[in-house]
């Protein structure tokens, strides 16, 4: 270093020149990056703690003497802050990497201007490698794309029951590339998100027991109604599941008509994942209540006719070319028919 050089840096010119102005840009990308850093925090710690994911916007003590359910039964839950917790966590730690990756370039980008670097070679490359990579990754960014809006919109989270298309069963892991989802049969599924184009989720808010109870086709429909209304409501005011059933079951008649039975549909809200429960548990009552009423569950109309002589069970229409191999005897033809020969 020669003497030009020692007194130039001596001189406080130089030091309120270019050595300041990159102090200046140091110091407002740090303190920017703090700031962006803090907003983030205080956004997230609300999306926590529920202020910004309310259902309604009654007074707490109208909420606390409603009967409708959807004023306690996820946003005042635990299973409910814990997800906004995780939630807001995730979300904030993808937004504040970002905030520090685009401030951090920036800041880097303004002093090497300041040293007087030529930044259009280096831009230039930046831009063509930018695109390149923009094309060989643009399936792994939809995919954090599309994970970082699924978990901001809280489409589903860890312990929910969902359907996502080609793979359905119980969440066991929220990433923002990949989904894993345990199927009932115990195959572990590997979902991208950029592949889930659609979301059903049999955990949020409540679910709905849907049971279609056949019934015999000359029986008296609004009895019938009655008695399976009466056994609903029988299995509502139990204690075991008096908690899981939020409203009244509902008959909401005649589904279906067939030549064998009348079909009627019964109606059961229930919390988020006890419908099957719940259903299962209807259907042992309910064959109860029928049996004691004397209804029984229509079969098919068919009747099945066992013979020696295959060539009669043949000529009856019913017999099959491996029945009549086997010195067939079984042939299946319609009740009237049966009847009418016998």
């Amino acid at each position: 270093m020669d003497i030009n050089t020692l007194e130039r840096l001596a001189t406080p010119a130089f030091w309120l020149d270019t050595p300041l102005r990159v102090a200046l840009i140091l110091l407002g990308g740090f303190l920017a990056n703090m700031i962006v850093r803090t907003v983030i925090k205080r956004v997230t710690t609300k999306i926590a703690d529920g202020e910004t994911a309310k259902l309604d916007k009654f007074d707490p003590a109208a909420r606390k003497n409603s009967k409708d359910p959807r004023y306690w039964l996820m946003q005042d839950s635990p299973i409910a802050a814990v997800r906004r917790a995780q939630r807001s966590k995730t979300i904030g730690s993808v937004l504040r990497s970002i905030a520090t990756v685009v401030l951090a370039t920036l800041t880097v980008l303004m002093v090497l201007t300041e040293l007087n670097f030529n930044l259009g070679p280096l831009l230039a490359s930046a831009g063509i490698a930018g695109v390149a990579i923009g094309f060989g990754a643009q399936t792994l960014v939809k995919d954090y794309l599309s994970g970082l809006f699924m978990v901001a919109e809280d489409q589903y989270g860890i312990g929910d029951v969902v359907d996502l298309g080609e793979a359905s069963g119980t969440v066991e892991s929220v990433g923002l590339r990949v989904t894993q989802v345990r199927a009932v049969d115990g195959t572990l599924w590997h979902v991208r998100n950029g592949e889930i184009l659609r979301v059903g989720n049999s955990s949020q808010g409540w679910a709905r027991a849907v049971l279609d109870i056949p019934v015999p086709y000359d029986s008296d429909v609004e009895k019938v109604s009655e008695l399976i209304l009466k056994t609903a409501m029988e299995l509502r005011m139990d204690e075991d599941n008096r908690r899981l059933i939020l409203d009244d079951p509902e008959v909401w008649g005649v589904e279906a008509l067939t030549g064998e039975s009348v079909v009627i549909r019964l109606a059961i809200r229930t919390k988020p994942l006890e419908q099957w429960a719940i259903a299962r548990k209807m259907r042992a009552r309910l064959k109860a209540a029928l049996a004691e009423e004397g209804l029984r569950i229509p079969l098919l109309n068919q009747t099945v006719i066992k013979g020696s002589a295959p060539s009669a069970a043949v000529a009856q229409g019913g017999a099959t070319g491996e029945d009549a191999a086997r010195g067939g005897d079984t042939a299946v033809v319609d009740p009237a028919e049966a009847g009418s020969k016998h």
